[in-house]
């Protein structure tokens, strides 16, 4: 994983880890790597590999065990799931449909256009 400049590192890990959940790579009750195995891996400062993971752990999907590590919390996929359907619809969704009735485009001329869309992509 390489890092972007424009968003913090702990943020960049916490989304990655998010984006294992949804894929299935971490399972609901699986373990997740540790904080020292992320700092060695991706060469970063334990304190923000901790910070990144404790986004998780506040947001209920993650949970520790004592002693043993951090683990994926039941429900933790289908929560993501829920938010990023929502953030989908309030970054693209509702932006692409106030552009579409400024251009004057109708809804099914709007419909046809992301199905165009959904045909085209690869």
């Amino acid at each position: 994983m390489s890092f972007q400049e424009d968003q913090p590192i702990f943020q960049q890990l916490a989304h990655q880890l998010e984006n294992g959940i949804l894929s299935g790579a971490y399972s609901e009750g699986s373990q997740v790597p540790s904080i020292t195995e992320y700092s060695v891996l991706y060469k970063i400062n334990p304190a923000t590999a901790l910070k990144g993971i404790n986004l998780l752990v506040d947001a209920g999907l993650l949970y520790k065990k004592r002693g043993i590590g951090m683990f994926v919390a039941k429900g933790a996929q289908e929560q993501l799931r829920r938010q990023r359907r929502e953030s989908f619809y309030r970054d693209f969704i509702d932006k692409a449909i106030k552009e579409a009735k400024n251009l004057g485009l109708t809804e099914s001329e709007l419909t046809e256009m992301m199905k165009r869309g959904f045909e085209n992509a690869n």
